[in-house]
């Protein structure tokens, strides 16, 4: 059958349309174009530890400092211990209001001039340790996952509290932390703990509770449900922790061990050893993403989505380049298989001929 391109779109419509009058529902997967920015863009390194967006701007958590773009990624500004940095080699970082939070080995570093200068917390201003793996921040609250426990400070910094095993923490050793409201999510490598009284005590979640594994390295939470990324898959809980779900590479993801997880409008985004899984129903099934499709390097330690744009925060992994991967959806692709309609069918081959005649474009 001869397709003119011109009416590739109509087409695609036209039999959308004659696929749900018959009743036949035809799943939905955006394919992603993804482009990789490295050293050579401007970032402070190509192992890329964290990640975060806000308003147009881009924060990435390198070995070599925090590097900003405020152009989607074209160039970046890094800021060192040069700048005021407690550390050059960041682990984690967030931004909020103007202020942006860096983690790393030499403590919680925060800047309210968009870099220009940093304010550096190190232990002796209460913190567990300098060696801090996460950081995030609501409101006038910071919380730090660190190596000697999990601290929070409710004064910009200047002090802080740290819970520790002793408040009910699985592990003093913390990789990751996300709070809402007066509940904090401290992942640790004893478990998820999780605190609905701003840490007073503590509820720590095993394997015995139904979590992949006792080593947690990423937690996110959208109302009642928990997302933990675990060294032994995704684990995932609808119901604030009573009960887990947890998926593994038997149900598609590219490597049960996870470095990070993160979770908007119904799409979940693992980050794994093997590459980035993303999943569009609830962690059923999984599309994988590899240095094949594009990324930087198969090594995803952080991930993070907003507007349509997945940022991949990815390591050098040996025979990588790493960097930091900007995904941006294309063309929805449409999979007839096992649907048995002719209108699925047709729908499916104009997908695909239109995704080729924009990779023809785009070469």
């Amino acid at each position: 059958m001869n397709v003119s391109i011109t009416r590739v779109r109509p087409l695609i419509r036209l039999a959308l349309a004659v696929a749900l009058a018959a009743g036949v529902v035809i799943p939905v997967q955006a394919e992603i174009t993804w482009t990789n920015y490295t050293t050579g863009n401007g970032l402070g390194s190509n192992h890329v530890e964290g990640i975060y967006a806000d308003g147009g701007t881009i924060y990435a958590a390198t070995r070599g400092g925090v590097s900003v773009s405020t152009n989607n990624g074209t160039s970046w500004t890094n800021y060192t211990t040069a700048d005021g940095l407690g550390g050059n080699n960041v682990l984690s970082v967030y931004a909020a209001g103007g202020t942006i939070y860096a983690a790393g080995e030499g403590g919680v570093s925060v800047s309210t001039n968009n870099g220009v200068s940093w304010s550096n917390y190190p232990t002796w201003t209460g913190l567990g340790s300098s060696n801090v793996f996460g950081v995030y921040a609501s409101g006038s609250a910071i919380y730090a996952a660190t190596v000697g426990g999990l601290s929070v400070s409710t004064s910009n910094g200047a002090s802080w509290t740290n819970y520790t095993t002793g408040n009910g923490l699985g592990d003093n050793w913390n990789l990751g932390v996300y709070a809402v409201g007066s509940t904090i999510y401290a992942a640790t490598v004893g478990g998820l703990g999780i605190s609905t009284n701003n840490g007073a005590s503590w509820t720590n979640y095993t394997t015995a509770s139904g979590l992949g594994s006792n080593e947690v390295s990423g937690v996110y939470a959208v109302g009642s449900t928990i997302y933990a990324a675990t060294w032994g898959g995704l684990s995932v809980s609808t119901n604030n922790g009573t009960s887990w779900t947890n998926y593994t590479t038997a149900d598609g993801l590219l490597s049960n061990h996870l470095y990070g997880v993160y979770a908007a409008g119904g799409t979940i985004y693992a980050a794994t050893l093997g590459g980035l899984s993303v999943s569009n129903n609830n962690g059923t099934s999984w599309t994988n993403y590899t240095m094949g499709d594009g990324l930087g390097s198969n090594w995803v330690l952080d991930v993070y989505a907003a507007g349509g744009t997945i940022y991949a925060a990815t390591g050098d992994w040996p025979g990588s380049v790493g960097g930091l991967s900007i995904g941006a959806s294309a063309v929805p692709e449409i999979d007839p298989a096992g649907f048995g309609s002719v209108a699925a069918l047709v729908t499916g081959a104009l997908g695909l001929i239109e995704r080729r005649r924009l990779k023809a474009k785009a070469a």
